[in-house]
This record gives structure tokens, sequence and C-alpha cells, in this order.
């Protein structure tokens, strides 16, 4: 199963080369075939430089594109999507906030259960935050409740962008409508919503080393909204028109 890793990249000149040199090393230590995709923003910085350096000298699976516009953390990780070429795709984040250790534990488990999707959370047992702002951990665990609440699901960290899918789970959760960091909670709700299975695994998080965030909460609140009403109203009132279509819901087509 090759695995696609999407990572949106927007001025992370500096980030890039220890998060793509660690995120190469691990996946090939484990002998994972894969693909890393990197979509360069349309960067103001060297990104796209060290891109061409980095493919050219040391990460032969590395391939990488730039988005000329509309920009922004959604349309980047979507550009990824519509171009990946593995069984599965994982979204990684440029600043190695992730840890390809437990990329490669989703990729396992997914091979092992057969899911359609691996769900990162950061807030159960065996799952870590190194250096979260306090702010930003007391918004986290208020919208996550929030959508569990609202969503009547038990999963427990939806706004986490590290996940794992195969490919036909992200083709059954098309069209995407997020541009911003809502297309993190948007995946997985489609996903949840639609019928497609999945499993959870405990994963870490550490605070950057480099640059600035990209996620501005006070911009955030109401796509967020936005796409949490969506996905709600989807669940209750599209007849299931959406969901995953599975061999025995297939009409049979008798020919005469």
């Amino acid at each position: 199963m090759k695995l696609s890793v999407v990572i949106p990249a927007y001025n992370e000149e500096e980030s890039l080369p220890p998060t793509l040199r660690s995120l190469y090393q691990t996946l090939a230590k484990h002998g994972i075939p894969h693909e890393i995709c990197v979509t360069n923003d349309n960067s103001k910085d060297g990104t796209l430089k060290t891109l061409e350096q980095l493919a050219a000298t040391e990460i032969p699976t590395l391939v990488y594109y730039t988005n000329p516009g509309p920009n922004g953390f959604g349309y980047a990780v979507r550009y990824g999507l519509e171009r990946f070429s593995g069984d599965c795709v994982a979204v990684f984040m440029a600043d190695l906030s992730d840890d390809p250790e437990d990329l490669v534990l989703f990729y396992n488990k997914m091979l092992d259960t057969g899911v359609d999707a691996v769900f990162g959370s950061r807030w159960i047992k065996g799952g870590k935050v190194i250096d979260y702002p306090p702010l930003k951990k007391f918004i986290n665990r208020i919208a996550n409740f929030i959508v569990r609440m609202v969503m009547g699901i038990k999963y427990n960290d939806t706004t986490n962008a590290f996940k794992l899918y195969r490919r036909e789970t992200i083709e059954g959760v098309k069209p995407f409508l997020s541009p911003h960091f809502n297309l993190t909670v948007e995946l997985p709700l489609k996903a949840i919503v639609r019928g497609y299975t999945f499993d959870v695994v405990p994963n870490s998080w550490t605070n950057r080393k480099y640059g600035e965030s990209k996620l501005k909460i006070k911009e955030m609140g109401s796509r967020y909204f936005f796409i949490l009403m969506y996905c709600l109203i989807e669940k209750y009132f599209s007849q299931g028109d959406f969901r995953k279509k599975t061999p025995a819901s297939v009409p049979q087509t008798v020919s005469r």
C-alpha cells in the first residue's frame, strides 16, 4: 500500500529541511513505499528553492507543487489531495509538530484493521503535547467538546489535522468546501457522517521551532461553525445520499 504524505507549506524554508529529512528517513527505515507531496502555497521566502535542493540531492521520494492561488491552508491541502498518487494519504504539518513515527503507527493500523481512515488523538492514553500554548489548549478542548456534543461522536480530537485516509475515502468526502483550517474538521466529520470506518490511535504534538503558526483563531470561529453545521445538516437531512457505497448497496444491472 503506497503512502502519500501531503504537506502544506507557506514560508517554511527553515522548518522544511528537518521535517522532510526526518519523515523520509523514518518511512525508508520502516520500508514503507511512499511519496512526500509538498504544496508550496505561493511562499514569499526561500521555500521553493529549499524544495528544489532537497528533491535534487537528498530526498528521492519528494514531489512538490506551487499553488498559484487562491492560497490558504485549506487550499494548499486540497491542492495536494487532488494530485497524490498513493493508495492512502496523510496530512502532515511542515513544522514537524507531528511525529513521523506516529505516521508509521497510523499506516500499520490501517493495514492491520482495513479501516477507511485512521485518526490521531493527542488527548487519549498514550497521546501527548509538548509546549502547547495554554490559551490554544483551552480553546482546543472547548471546540472539540462542542463538536462531540453536536455531532454525537466519541472522538475527542477532530481539529487535529494529522489523519490518514484511504484514496477511496478522500474521493468519498468530495467536494471539499473549506478553504482554511476548517478543512481539518470537514474531512473527518464528512467521513464519519458518510459511513466510512475509522480507528483512533494516540499521537504526539510538538510546538514549532521556527517561524510562526498560520492558524489565526479569531478568524476561524465562524468557519469552523459553518462546517460543523453543514455536517450536522447532512447527517440528519441528506437521506443517506452521500453515504459510502458498499457492494451490497450497489444496484445490480440485469441484462435481458
